[in-house]
């Protein structure tokens, strides 16, 4: 491997790890002395500076190193990732989101029975738009993890409490979230599961 190609090699790792990452380490998994890991740092450092790239390379005491976007675009990346936050739910994860809403606390297994696909891509992206959260772990076998929506669900939906959630099978007076208990689509989940939590 030429220093070309190690030079890139580090910027690779740089960016896959995002976090501070030490020089040791770097060289451990490069296969060269700290000192050159080093040396070549400054080199990518130098590089991405002279260029005006959008990335630099920043140094933390003690000798930690990490990829970052350059502060004079902080703007722009922040309004890319709005436009990546509030982008427009799809049908799934609404779904994902009635699931949850109707019956929590429940589990990604609730979920993935009643809807019949796996979800959990769908509950990761909901948590991280702060749709839904952790709310403990179930009374059940392995304790899984349970979720809820959140009070930002509410106001996005114009809520003023679950309370306010359109009756099911055009059942009205009864839109608690326990109604799921009577509604035979999930009557395959695991029995309880919405009740017994911690």
């Amino acid at each position: 491997m030429n220093e070309q190609q190690k030079i890139g090699a580090l910027e690779s790792m740089l960016f896959a790890h995002a976090d501070p990452v030490e020089a040791a380490r770097l060289a451990d998994a490069l296969r060269v002395e700290p000192e050159e890991v080093v040396r070549l740092l400054k080199k990518l450092q130098r590089k991405l500076d002279e260029e005006e790239s959008g990335m630099a390379i920043l140094y933390f005491d003690p000798d930690r190193w990490q990829m970052a976007t350059r502060p004079y675009y902080g703007e722009m990346v922040k309004r890319i990732l709005d436009t990546r936050r509030n982008a427009p739910l799809s049908p799934a994860a609404l779904e994902v989101l009635s699931v949850i809403a109707y019956n929590q606390p429940v589990s990604r297994s609730f979920i993935e029975q009643v809807r019949g696909v796996d979800s959990s891509s769908i509950v990761a992206k909901l948590l991280e738009k702060g749709l839904i959260e952790e709310a403990g772990r179930l009374d059940l076998p392995g304790k899984p993890i349970a979720f809820q929506v959140t009070d930002s669900f509410l106001r996005v939906f114009g809520l003023g409490s679950l309370a306010d959630l359109p009756p099911l099978h055009g059942e009205a007076g009864d839109n608690e979230p326990s109604e799921a208990e009577s509604d035979p689509a999930i009557d395959t989940a695991e029995d309880g599961e919405q009740l017994e939590w911690k």
